[in-house]
């Protein structure tokens, strides 16, 4: 494929995002007059409040267990250096639908306490899970791993000498904490602030099972309910510049806090051993997070899937399972296959306009699942209605929904959504490959393709191999694209965990949701070993 085919690739998988944007050309007045006197004010501080929230919550979950992990010996660290990732696999619906099981009027802990004290609904408070504040809660407990991760190798990665040069000047733990520690490592702690405020931006499943309106609410309302596409595309426009702002906070906070330390001059990091009450309350804040963001919510969900365990070897779970799985797989190779296109022309060409291509394609990410969506209906929707047009007029039929009516649509809202995944193994995994070697080869004889197959493959079989597990687990966890994209009789374990939890059917929900989770457990795994390879501090005790 040359290079104007790679353009013309990368312009169509570009295109859902354009055509959002390009929506703003063509206001609906009236719409939005009527969005401005009842809803939008609403959608706008929920939303930010959320996010906000989120922030916050994921800063201070994650930020204290890094610091803790790398500071600190402790009882339980060597357990909880793998559980701490745990909760990044479960996602945010999911914990929504369990706890609000578990702490639901009718749920165990309510019950529990009027059979104990002899209570009427009524007669006590207790907080209410479906509210702003419990989506906050739900989402820091499953988001505050991306702050964790960037924060412990932040940590981690900072001289002792810097921490023996505040001892000699009289600081303590604490105060080296605040005035060298957190300024060292603020810019990675806020790149994982702004991954886990657009993940929450992005939120469709926890928030409407909710009750919360927000953009990502109001989108697919007005798409489906009112009927007004153009609406929907220019409110996913509105949340396409939430996102904007985030990333160019977090950019412009990067270019305002500028630390430098030498990399020869690193000297491994000591931990300070913790005994008695500090040990155990230290033990305690990181067992915390794991706890109520994994480990109450998967045992809830293998108590209500052990009740209906039939349900595991049924012929719809089933299907179910062999139809998300094929998804899945079919999506993942097809997006590290375009990852590999991309990466090789950047490797090979070295021109601007690859890197630009690359930086175009991992903005995808970013994107909310709904935004990509809508995106993408509009795009494949127009091509359904022009062939439409075309068949009519030479053949009198109308050939029906070719493009937006099957899996294709979903298909290709994956590439757009997962490539920058993809590409960011692909890319290392490339980088690894010494130029040294294609010049061995092609002195050799050997041509482009043949060093590609012969020597390149088998180098990057690793770093394909994780990406493909990373973009099938996310495929697999993706709710909104799929729930809007999929065809009428086509659905996935997320979507049907949606539509059980949807009509309160939680325990039907579990046997779907908890594949998910375990499925979901494996990138954790790689991560967990991909975070203790680097410099292992030893710890020493304390004087």
């Amino acid at each position: 494929m040359g290079r104007t085919g790679l353009f013309i690739l990368c312009a169509f998988l570009c295109l859902p995002l354009l055509v959002i944007l390009s929506s703003f050309f063509w206001p609906d007045f009236e719409a939005w007059q009527h969005l401005i006197d009842t809803v939008l004010a609403e959608y706008v501080v929920n939303s930010l409040i959320l996010t906000l929230g989120v922030g916050f919550g994921s800063l201070t979950i994650g930020g204290l267990t890094a610091w803790c992990m790398t500071q600190y010996q402790f009882t339980l660290r060597s357990t909880m250096r793998w559980c701490v990732l745990l909760p990044l696999a479960m996602p945010a619906y999911i914990i929504a639908y369990t706890y609000t099981g578990i702490l639901d009027v009718t749920g165990p802990l309510q019950s529990m306490m009027r059979d104990i004290f002899g209570w009427q609904f009524g007669d006590y408070w207790f907080p209410d899970v479906r509210s702003l504040t419990g989506a906050i809660i739900l989402m820091s407990l499953v988001l505050y791993p991306y702050v964790y991760m960037l924060g412990r190798t932040a940590f981690s990665e900072q001289s002792s000498r810097f921490r023996e040069v505040s001892e000699l000047s009289g600081l303590s733990r604490w105060q080296y904490l605040k005035l060298v520690s957190l300024p060292l490592a603020r810019p990675a702690l806020f790149t994982g602030v702004a991954l886990a405020m657009m993940e929450a931006l992005a939120d469709y499943g926890t928030v409407h099972y909710f009750g919360i309106n927000t953009f990502t609410t109001g989108i697919f309302r007005s798409w489906y309910a009112m009927g007004n596409q153009l609406l929907a595309m220019q409110l996913a426009g509105v949340l396409c510049l939430f996102v904007l702002v985030v990333l160019v906070l977090e950019q412009h906070s990067r270019k305002k806090i500028r630390y430098f330390q030498r990399s020869g001059t690193v000297v491994e990091n000591q931990r300070k051993q913790l005994t008695g009450w500090p040990n155990v309350c230290v033990s305690v804040l990181c067992c915390l997070p794991v706890i109520f963001g994994f480990v109450v919510p998967v045992l809830q969900l293998l108590f209500w899937a052990l009740n209906d365990f039939s349900a595991l070897f049924s012929e719809a779970f089933v299907t179910l399972a062999i139809s998300t799985f094929s998804l899945g797989l079919a999506a993942a190779v097809i997006v590290v296959l375009l990852a590999m296109v991309f990466s090789y022309q950047q490797r090979w060409l070295g021109s601007k306009a690859a890197r630009w291509q690359i930086r175009l394609l991992s903005l995808g990410y970013a994107l909310p699942g709904m935004v990509v969506a809508v995106g993408v209906l509009s795009v494949f929707g127009f091509a359904d209605r022009q062939l439409n047009h075309a068949s009519h007029a030479l053949t009198g039929n109308y050939v029906g929904l070719i493009l937006s009516g099957t899996l294709a649509a979903a298909i290709f809202a994956y590439c757009v959504r997962f490539l920058s995944v993809a590409l960011q193994n692909t890319e290392a995994g490339i980088a690894r490959i010494s130029p040294t070697i294609d010049d061995a080869a092609a002195g050799l004889g050997a041509g482009k393709m043949r060093t590609l197959t012969s020597i390149h493959f088998p180098l990057l079989r690793a770093s394909i191999l994780s990406a493909v597990l990373l973009v099938f687990v996310d495929v697999l966890k993706e709710l909104p694209a799929t729930l809007v994209l999929r065809p009428f009789n086509f659905n996935t374990l997320a979507v049907r965990a949606y539509e059980l939890a949807s009509d309160e059917r939680l325990s039907e929900a579990a046997m779907p949701a908890i594949t998910i989770v375990l499925v979901g457990l494996i990138p954790i795994l790689l991560l967990t070993k991909a975070l203790d390879k680097p410099n292992r501090s030893q710890s020493v005790k304390a004087s």
